[in-house]
């Protein structure tokens, strides 16, 4: 892992965009590790995924972490962990997980973060935390701009560019006050200057995948882009991006909630679970703009920037003709969702399922989202 310490410690972190959070990070020996995490006790473990399992664990200096363990060493498997150390080491803003080491010891890889004390947006939405109605409307609005201005770094201000290629609820972990953390890198990839997309086998996670990468490997910031708008749905809705109708029927959350979005039956999107508490024009706003970014065409697609000023507000003018937009037009009954995508995948795609995360966190009793 040599290659990986002067890639990754080499660099300056000063980069426009970072925030003044902490900026130094460090390789920790496996002996530490053990000592903070308990040995890796069960009692310890947050979660595990396809990857391995990551784990609680408390420095010598009483701050919290969170430790990513591989379960199975591969040269496969290194190169993600490389990959990942990597982008960690090139990103700093408050909207994006803070890398705090790694450690590479004989076959052990793992990686260490900040703990996230309230876990993940998945585990609020449809996990342990779901029954709790801890995300008010103001949260969830609060949630929904800080991803976007994490993944508006990522795009526009980390050089080169960078797709995460994952955005989805279990990688968006929230700290103590819910601001977001987008985390999980394990899948991103560096986009060369001039390159409008890379190639690349498909990996990521069903009901969140554009149709265009799903189909032919295509990613390209607008990847991000399509994964977030289901991301806002889920957010707005607390539905799951694919609903299981029956035993062989399924139904994506934008085929859903576009005839409700042009019919502007927008208090039967939101979650029940408000109780009826919202903002109108809020709601409007979020669904509006997360289904412009889920759109099937890659080119119809706002920009990140474009969807943090529509979130925000701060683009009135180019709202009102987004209200008139032909995509939300009720005469246009042609859905613009996601399931030509689905049949066009390739069936040797690398995926990973929500449900095996949803296993792993009822197995666990917790859903950390520091999963891939």
């Amino acid at each position: 892992m040599a290659f990986c310490t002067k890639l990754c410690w080499g660099r300056s972190t000063n980069r426009k965009g970072a925030d003044k959070k902490g900026t130094s990070w460090r390789i920790f020996s496996l002996k530490e590790l053990h000592s903070a995490t308990n040995n890796f006790n069960y009692d310890n473990k947050l979660g595990e995924g396809g990857f391995g399992s990551v784990y609680w664990g408390q420095l010598w200096d009483g701050s919290q972490i969170a430790v990513k363990r591989l379960k199975v060493w591969s040269t496969k498997a290194d190169m993600e962990f490389a990959v990942e150390v990597e982008i960690l080491g090139r990103v700093r803003h408050k909207n994006l997980l803070s890398l705090r080491g790694y450690c590479a010891e004989g076959q052990e890889r793992l990686i260490v973060y900040d703990y996230m004390p309230n876990l993940s947006l998945l585990s609020h939405l449809h996990g342990q935390h779901s029954a709790e109605g801890l995300l008010d409307w103001h949260k969830r609005m609060q949630i929904a701009i800080g991803a976007a201005e994490g993944i508006v770094y990522l795009h526009h201000h980390a050089t080169p560019h960078i797709i995460h290629r994952d955005i989805k609820a279990s990688n968006v972990l929230l700290d103590s006050n819910f601001e977001a953390q987008v985390a999980d890198f394990g899948f991103a990839k560096l986009i060369p200057d001039g390159a409008t997309h890379v190639t690349t086998r498909v990996k990521g996670t069903l009901g969140y995948l554009a149709p265009e990468y799903a189909m032919f490997g295509k990613a390209s910031e607008s990847c991000d882009v399509y994964s977030f708008g289901i991301l806002l749905l889920e957010l707005a809705s607390g539905k799951k991006p694919i609903e299981k109708l029956g035993a062989s029927m399924k139904r994506t959350i934008v085929d859903w909630a576009l005839p409700l979005a042009r019919e502007r039956r927008f208090h039967e999107i939101v979650d029940h679970k408000l109780n009826g508490k919202y903002k109108e024009e809020e709601l409007r706003r979020l669904v509006l703009v997360a289904l412009l970014c889920a759109q099937s065409g890659s080119e119809k697609r706002p920009t990140m920037l474009e969807a943090v000023d529509y979130l925000k507000g701060e683009a009135k003018e180019k709202f009102a003709n987004l209200e008139n937009h032909e995509l939300f037009n009720p005469e246009n009954q042609k859905s613009a969702g996601y399931a030509e995508g689905l049949s066009g995948t390739d069936e040797s795609s690398e995926f990973i399922l929500d449900d095996k995360e949803l296993r792993g966190a009822a197995h666990s009793g917790t859903e950390a989202g520091h999963l891939s």
